[in-house]
């Protein structure tokens, strides 16, 4: 009778309990290249310049969003659009919902005359939506 010799080929796991792989796969490569796009235009869009004298940056949003009516609609869409993007990266839908309403509550506070224009410094959607979908990537061990 011949014996039966059972092979395990499931990859090694890491401390952290994720599989880990030997290379890096072309769709990792992909991902990560998509999420540094992403990083350069959320940091463009929410903290690209420093004023002068301060440790405060601004970035493109707050500086559309001075103009009236047009300029929170468009940095909304481009934010929105950043989400977008996130899904086709393979964001979890939950993750999405939370990216979404960053956005929304940028958008609607920043509407508000004045008080808009400030809240866009302070609460930079874009950057906290690009920390949220690293730690979930690196939490999967996909980045």
């Amino acid at each position: 009778m011949a014996q039966t010799r059972i092979i395990d080929i499931t990859p090694p796991r890491n401390r952290t309990g994720q599989t880990h792989r030997a290379r890096p796969s072309q769709s990792d490569f992909a991902r990560r290249a998509a999420l540094e796009r992403l990083d350069w235009i959320a940091n463009l869009m929410d903290s690209a310049v420093v004023i002068p004298g301060t440790r405060i940056t601004v970035g493109l949003d707050a500086l559309i969003g001075l103009a009236p009516g047009i300029g929170d609609t468009v940095t909304t869409l481009i934010s929105l659009w950043m989400v977008k993007e996130a899904h086709a990266l393979g964001a979890p839908k939950h993750l999405i919902v939370r990216m979404v309403g960053n956005v929304a509550l940028d958008g609607l506070v920043g509407a508000v005359p004045l008080v808009g224009d400030a809240f866009d410094v302070m609460f930079r959607a874009n950057r906290r939506n690009m920390k949220l979908l690293r730690e979930h990537f690196e939490r999967e061990g996909t980045l």
